[in-house]
């Protein structure tokens, strides 16, 4: 199960806490990174590595004391932050013998295909150049709260490993494992150190709190888990402060808490959609839902109301089980909605497709883990 030796692409995930020392980045750790990687690599392995870092970087320059939690400070401090922490990166890989190229990210990117495509040719270029991806979520410019699009990056760490199909994750924290009860309170709480399915008690176990200037906490590795499963990508939870931790866990020793993938891995265009945000949601009828279940297109009769305001090519929900690219905008789904399928191109035009959805383009929520 620890047998990482045919992995060739691998994601490392750096949460502030593990970054930062005192609110100021840890030159010493990063050149320690820098030295794990460049052995890493120099296996024939590529290596992206997503980092937090920047907001606390930026409010230590800011001369800012304590969680900063107005947005536009926040933004402000990432602004600030982020050249600092590249900076740190460029600096120590360099004297490994390292390029890094950076790359920051919206939750907007991820979700809309063609720029989601660009992004991942772009990264694909960059590791075929021998690069090493620093990713980052762009909070200068997020439209989304700072924090709850990605939660500290684990949710992005785990959506590009997803994305470009990176066989492991490896999540650097400041906890050395999942314990299976909180072990801060409780003395006799022990490591896990393999999961092979999220449970209740996974989930109960979890701890809800990040340090000052980080979002994340137990639960949002284990979403991060949930979505690297997905793809058929392992991950590995441990204390990023460990010595030579990354080379261990490659080796396969026992260290931090081991998530098992998905038995069967699905397809990146079928992961782009069940992780993409549904801009709304089509609410159909039973007969509908019963068709779509036997790998049927949605028709515009079986729509009975549509919810929000989304442009043909979308994402939607349907009703609360599924997720669809749409062939219509909410628009046109307001004229069509319980119309037959021959009106789609009797209104709209003969280059239109007559469903609303095609079997390829819905996925039900059900493939996944239970939602953490």
């Amino acid at each position: 199960m620890r047998n990482f030796e045919q992995a060739k692409r691998v994601v490392i995930k750096i949460g502030t806490s593990t970054l930062s020392t005192n609110g100021s980045v840890n030159s010493a750790y990063i050149r320690n990174l820098a030295e794990q990687v460049a052995k890493l690599t120099g296996t024939g392995r590529q290596v992206l590595i997503v980092s937090s870092g920047a907001i606390g970087m930026g409010a230590r320059q800011l001369n800012m004391d304590g969680p900063v939690t107005d947005m536009k400070l926040r933004q402000a401090c990432a602004a600030t932050g982020q050249p600092l922490l590249m900076h740190e990166y460029h600096t120590a890989f360099a004297k490994a013998g390292l390029v890094v190229s950076q790359v920051l990210l919206t939750a907007e990117v991820l979700d809309k295909r063609k720029t989601y495509l660009n992004l991942r040719n772009a990264i694909e270029t960059l590791l075929k150049l021998g690069t090493v991806p620093i990713i980052n979520e762009n909070d200068c410019v997020s439209t989304d709260e700072i924090g709850t699009a990605f939660g500290d990056n684990d949710k992005l760490s785990a959506l590009v490993a997803s994305k470009i199909d990176a066989d492991l994750l490896i999540m650097l924290t400041d906890i050395d494992a999942m314990y299976d009860k909180n072990p801060h309170k409780h003395n006799d709480a022990q490591p896990i150190r393999i999961i092979k399915e999220i449970t209740d008690e996974i989930i109960k176990a979890a701890g809800k709190k990040g340090s000052t200037h980080s979002t994340g906490g137990m639960k949002t590795k284990l979403a991060a888990a949930t979505i690297a499963a997905t793809a058929g990508c392992r991950m590995v939870l441990a204390n990023g402060q460990e010595k030579d931790v990354i080379h261990r866990i490659i080796t396969g020793e026992e260290i931090g808490t081991l998530f098992l993938a998905g038995q069967q891995s699905l397809s990146n265009r079928t992961r782009w959609i069940l992780h993409s945000k549904a801009e709304g949601t089509i609410r159909i009828d039973s007969g509908a839902l019963a068709a779509i279940r036997k790998n049927k297109s949605l028709l515009p009769s079986g729509v009975r109301s549509i919810e929000g305001t989304f442009a043909m090519g979308s994402v939607v929900m349907l009703n609360d089980v599924a997720k669809a690219i749409s062939s219509l905008s909410s628009d046109e789904l307001n004229r069509l909605a319980g119309q037959h399928s021959d009106k789609i191109r009797e209104l709209l035009g003969p280059d239109r497709r007559d469903v609303v959805a095609i079997p390829e383009d819905i996925v039900f929520l059900e493939v996944t883990e239970k939602k953490i």
